[in-house]
C-alpha cells in the first residue's frame, strides 16, 4: 500500500489594486538586518515640468521657446514603482525559480530561431 506524501495547497488572492509593472532594471543591496532589498525601475527619458511656445500671428501654437528644467534632453528618469525585501532563504528559492524560468525562455528562443532558420515549407 503506497503512502501518500503530505500536501498543502496555496490559494492565490490578489489585491484589487494588483497591476503588473514592466521593469527594465533594478538597484538595491543588503539591509542592516542582512536582507536583500531590490528596487525595480523603468528607465525613460525625462518629461518636462513645463514647455513654453510662442503664439503664431494666426493664434496657433508656434515654436518652443523654453523648456523647464534646463538640460532636460540630457536627463533620464529611473521611475521606481515597486521593490521587494527578501531574507537569505527566500532569495535562494527565488534565484532557483528564476533560473528555471530562464532555461524555459532559452528553450523557447532556440525553438524560435530554428523555426525562423528553416527553409520555407519545411517548418
Amino acid at each position: 500500500m503506497p503512502q501518500n506524501k503530505p500536501e498543502i495547497t496555496f490559494k492565490y488572492i490578489f489585491n484589487y489594486a494588483y497591476n503588473p509593472t514592466y521593469v527594465n532594471g533594478a538597484q538595491g543591496g543588503l539591509s542592516p538586518r542582512g536582507e536583500i532589498v531590490v528596487h525595480f525601475y523603468h528607465e525613460r527619458p525625462a518629461l518636462p515640468d513645463s514647455i513654453t511656445h510662442e503664439i503664431t500671428p494666426q493664434g496657433g501654437i508656434g515654436q518652443e521657446t523654453l523648456v523647464e528644467p534646463e538640460g532636460l534632453a540630457q536627463t533620464m528618469v529611473r521611475f521606481i514603482d515597486t521593490g521587494v525585501v527578501m531574507n537569505y532563504e527566500n532569495a535562494r528559492m527565488f534565484h532557483v525559480w528564476l533560473g528555471e524560468r530562464l532555461k524555459e525562455m532559452e528553450g523557447m528562443q532556440k525553438a524560435r530561431h530554428a523555426f525562423e532558420a528553416a527553409p520555407v515549407g519545411q517548418a
